[in-house]
């Protein structure tokens, strides 16, 4: 159980302090994560991954550094992207799906995707050799079938062979960094790296594919780097998750390319 007093009162986990401060490359404790969900979101059980409550998933060995407790996508949010993004792979061509997390972190997200996709395969790539270490062991301690592969996007689309006419399901979620500005949003140009070199870059190299692109973004983005995206697609639709108080809900850009649901 979460205890306000095993942790220093004067110490503030917010997000800047996870991702950019002295807990970035730092290995959490439990009380550290807690902290983070109850300092950032009034909620220290904020940080649920792999169905798990972190009292729960570190009980089990499962650990996280500073900066992947602030990225990686939470237990709820995963859930409701997985379920729309199954919704559409219902809709998209009668072919076996290949789903690809380019930035896997904790690899939460591409776990969600899995149950979700049930007759699916799936692969994550994930090239900080720190959160590799962590997160391969996390998924060997739970024994969940989930691949991470310690490489960058580019070096691992480029070992992907799909058949004629399989479905891609790409979804991206590159570090935000500085692209999340608290006064104008989120600016997909200046992610890393930015979201229309990704998208461009799957686009090249399967053009004989249908790919379906969950992309995630945050409920204030702005409309010229939105549109910048979605001019690569057949067809797009935006979902905003009210799952935070306000100015703090995640969403996800959903684009369809080679076909349209």
């Amino acid at each position: 159980m979460y205890d306000h007093h095993t942790a220093d009162r004067d110490e503030h986990y917010d997000r800047r302090r996870l991702l950019d401060g002295e807990k970035r490359d730092s290995v959490l404790e439990l009380r550290e994560v807690q902290r983070y969900g109850e300092d950032s979101y009034g909620d220290p059980d904020y940080v649920s991954i792999y169905g798990l409550s972190p009292g729960e998933w570190y009980s089990k060995g499962v650990r996280l550094l500073g900066r992947t407790a602030v990225e990686c996508t939470r237990d709820v949010l995963a859930n409701a992207i997985a379920k729309d993004v199954a919704a559409l792979r219902a809709k998209a061509p009668d072919a076996d799906a290949l789903v690809v997390d380019l930035f896997a972190g904790s690899g939460n997200t591409l776990y969600w995707l899995l149950r979700h996709l049930a007759s699916a395969t799936g692969i994550g790539f994930e090239s900080d050799p720190g959160v590799f270490k962590l997160t391969s062991q996390n998924v060997r301690f739970l024994g969940l079938p989930v691949e991470i592969k310690n490489t960058d996007y580019r070096s691992g689309l480029s070992a992907i062979s799909l058949t004629t006419g399989q479905l891609l399901i790409a979804f991206i979620a590159p570090p935000w960094g500085a692209a999340l500005i608290e006064t104008d949003g989120l600016d997909l140009r200046f992610t890393t790296p930015p979201i229309t070199e990704i998208v461009d870059s799957l686009i090249g190299a399967f053009a004989h594919n249908p790919i379906l692109f969950p992309i995630q973004i945050h409920e204030t983005v702005t409309d010229v780097s939105l549109d910048e995206v979605k001019s690569r697609f057949d067809w797009s639709m935006v979902r905003i998750y009210g799952l935070n108080a306000a100015g703090q809900n995640h969403g996800i850009l959903l684009g369809a390319k080679g076909w349209t649901p």
